[in-house]
């Protein structure tokens, strides 16, 4: 790279490009929105509006022309494998809307065109950047809890879905599934962070209790086994507003527990009579993540989640599919396995 900042190539222009951009635009030190490719022109000189990048309407032609050194793939799921080969083939690194992709097959061709390029991969988990996670996963690994043994994730709300304005999202063919493999990524990688080992069974139970028109599950219950002992529990939905005092996330292990809403964290030892709450300063989540992005390609270091735990989070879901349709316990397939 020939400037102090990462350059980035936007692909996509939809939702969630809104809220990639801003968190461009609150890291000027390090980041500089320089590209933007998105078929509907309209859309992506709207997304562009006077940052100075310049619009494609072809991520490949933007690969091969704009003066990028990553990109930042904010697509409809059944697209992310192909835009993921094509930018580590041009040598970009990358940074990738949940979920990585679609199979075993896909993630097992992502992995090998990233490790071929050399490039760096980076899943955009937004809630890893929450300042109750990142705290939460100190006091873990500082030994608070000594060995863990549950850790429960819950992501659910109600959501005003519609046969109009769902879009791609209600077809399984382009969404990957339903609920789970969307909103429900999020507790899933969540879960994977906080277990803190790799996930090897899995059991599920989907429902669809609202969202009858679209062709999965609008919720779902997943337990999974990880080899490092500990059992993890996943609830989310579309269907429904969460319980009062339901938690975002909770973990218990020998020497005490941990809770969180996702704003506030408390923690309480084994024996002590009163939990501890601490004070956590609120950071903007995008920011940081793409903060976390540009300092990973800049300084040479992993970012939290590579395609590794990308495909991990998949591997997850995936078993929950095939445990649910099958209702059984399924093992989580690996790359050495998966094709």
């Amino acid at each position: 790279m020939t400037t102090k900042t990462v350059r980035i190539g936007l692909i996509g222009a939809g939702n969630i490009a809104g809220a990639h951009i801003a968190g461009y635009l609150r890291n000027p030190e390090t980041i500089t929105f320089a590209a933007i490719a998105d078929p509907v022109l309209e859309s992506a000189e709207r997304r562009a509006g006077e940052t100075g990048a310049v619009v494609y309407a072809d991520y490949n032609t933007m690969l091969a022309e704009a003066d990028i050194d990553a990109v930042d793939i904010c697509l409809p799921h059944h697209l992310h494998k192909d835009a993921i080969v094509a930018a580590a083939r041009a040598g970009k690194h990358i940074l990738c809307e949940k979920p990585l992709c679609l199979t075993a097959e896909e993630a097992a061709e992502v992995s090998e065109a990233v490790s071929a390029a050399g490039v760096t991969l980076m899943c955009a988990h937004n809630q890893l950047f929450l300042p109750a996670v990142a705290r939460a996963k100190q006091l873990i690994d500082d030994g608070v809890l000594g060995r863990v043994y549950e850790v429960r994730t819950t992501d659910s709300f109600f959501n005003d879905f519609n046969p109009e304005n769902m879009g791609w999202r209600a077809n399984a063919a382009t969404s990957g599934g339903g609920e789970l493999i969307d909103t429900g990524y999020h507790p899933t990688y969540l879960l994977l962070h906080l277990a803190g080992g790799s996930p090897i069974q899995v059991t599920a139970m989907l429902a669809t209790h609202r969202l009858t028109f679209m062709d999965g599950e609008d919720s779902a219950t997943v337990l999974v086994r990880f080899d490092n002992g500990v059992i993890g529990t996943i609830v989310t939905s579309w269907a429904y507003q969460a319980a009062d005092g339901t938690e975002k996330f909770s973990v218990v292990g020998e020497q005490g527990s941990l809770t969180s809403d996702g704003t506030s964290l408390s923690y309480r030892r084994r024996g002590e009579s009163e939990p501890t709450i601490l004070e956590l300063e609120p950071v903007h989540e995008f920011q940081a993540e793409l903060e976390h992005f540009a300092r990973s390609i800049l300084d040479g270091t992993r970012p939290l989640h590579t395609e590794k735990e990308g495909t991990e989070v998949l591997g997850i879901i995936l078993a929950a599919y095939e445990s649910a349709n099958t209702r059984t316990i399924a093992p989580v397939a690996t790359l050495a396995t998966a094709g």
